[in-house]
C-alpha cells in the first residue's frame, strides 16, 4: 500500500473562494494553480446566479463559484496569483479557514501542494 510522505510541519487548511465570469477562465487559471504551480490541491466549482451592484447598476449574472483548497503556508502566493490573473477588475477573494479537518485529508492536501517545501 502506498504511504504518503509526512511533511515536517503540517500547515492548516484554507479555502479561497472566488467567482469567475465563465467556466473557461476558471479552468484556465485552475489548471495552472493545481498542476504547474501546485498552489492548491483541488478546485471545486459550480455555476451560480449573482446579484450585485456594479457602477451603480444592478447586475444579475451567471457566474462560476470556485473553492480553491490550499494550506495556510501557501495562501498569500495563491491570493497574489489569482489577483494578478483574474479576469475581473476587482476579483472576489475570500479566505475561509478549515476547522476540524481530518488528518488524512490534510496530509493529502499538503502532499499535493508545495506546502511541504515551506519550513
Amino acid at each position: 500500500m502506498y504511504k504518503m510522505k509526512q511533511p515536517k510541519i503540517q500547515p492548516e487548511g484554507v479555502i479561497l473562494m472566488s467567482t469567475f465570469p465563465d467556466e473557461k477562465s476558471l479552468i484556465n487559471i485552475s489548471k495552472i494553480l493545481v498542476t504547474d504551480k501546485r498552489l492548491c490541491a483541488c478546485v471545486n466549482y459550480t455555476k451560480i446566479r449573482s446579484l450585485y451592484l456594479w457602477e451603480n447598476k444592478l447586475k444579475h449574472e451567471d457566474e462560476f463559484l470556485a473553492l480553491f483548497k490550499t494550506t495556510s503556508s501557501l495562501i498569500d502566493e495563491l491570493k497574489a496569483e489569482i489577483k494578478s490573473n483574474h479576469p475581473y477588475q476587482i476579483p472576489e477573494i475570500v479566505i475561509l479557514s478549515m476547522a476540524d479537518v481530518s488528518s488524512d485529508y490534510m496530509l493529502w492536501l499538503t502532499n499535493n501542494t508545495h506546502a511541504n517545501r515551506i519550513k
